[in-house]
């Protein structure tokens, strides 16, 4: 019996690393859910040649309304219920365009917080309601505290830890588990523009690796690399008077 992992966002560069992961080790019940079924369907044949016992599928969905996330998870739940679900979808936000239009701002805050939450509330009730399964949310140290470099992007994943915390702790009982995973800057398309700037980015290889060991492991926070614990333990408790005067 094969174990069914459904990831959303699966064209994310971190999702599609963290699928080849599975792949490699495993064979899988692996369903791709993305907006772009061409994008999503370009991966789901990659990670057939690497693994042709595994079934994989590819689903186009809409992340932006209620209603469209709660049929879609319907539609993955009916069959039967994941095992694993990883919701890696997100966007990075010009944040000073965002400072200037409100409906970038509500872009922003939509696809990297609230559509994240919606999408783990419905599988949530499914998972338990049967005593099963893992949820695993890609925040990230972003949402740690709110720097003037990126505060949108970061209130968006700081929005999505205190729902994971709140999750865990709804969860903690019922056999299903929550892993929030924060990565740090990731070499990927989405953060093209800070490597263009000099930016030290870690390798989404590296990163996706220790996203799937985390997710085994159950552990409920994650952060990758795991130098990041340390770095935003201390930003976090900067005084105000010595972190407004740092340029981040």
């Amino acid at each position: 019996m094969f174990r069914k992992i459904v990831i959303i966002g699966a064209t994310s560069s971190i999702a599609e690393h963290c699928a080849r992961n599975w792949v490699a080790t495993e064979s899988v019940d692996l369903i791709l859910v993305g907006r772009d079924l061409q994008r999503v369907e370009r991966v789901a044949a990659d990670l057939r040649v690497r693994s042709p016992t595994s079934r994989i599928r590819s689903v186009k969905a809409n992340f932006s309304t209620p209603d469209a996330i709660f049929d879609t998870v319907h539609a993955l739940v009916t069959e039967s219920v994941p095992d694993i679900v990883l919701i890696a979808h997100g966007s990075l936000p010009d944040q000073k365009a965002c400072q200037h239009n409100l409906q970038l701002v509500n872009e922003a805050l939509g696809i990297n917080g609230i559509s994240s939450v919606l999408f783990a509330e419905a599988f949530a009730t499914s998972m338990e309601e049967v005593g099963h399964g893992t949820i695993a949310i890609i925040g990230s140290v972003a949402g740690d505290r709110g720097r003037k470099t990126n505060y949108i992007y970061g209130a968006a994943k700081g929005l999505v830890a205190r729902y994971a915390e709140g999750l865990q702790h709804r969860l903690a009982a019922k056999g299903v588990i929550v892993v929030l995973i924060k990565p740090g800057p990731t070499d990927t398309p989405m953060t093209a523009d800070l490597k263009s700037r000099g930016a030290r980015l870690a390798s989404v290889e590296k990163v996706a690796k220790k996203v799937v060991e985390g997710i085994h492991s159950g552990r409920s926070t994650i952060y990758v690399p795991g130098k990041w614990r340390w770095i935003m333990l201390v930003i976090r408790n900067l005084p105000a008077f010595v972190f407004n005067k740092l340029n981040i």
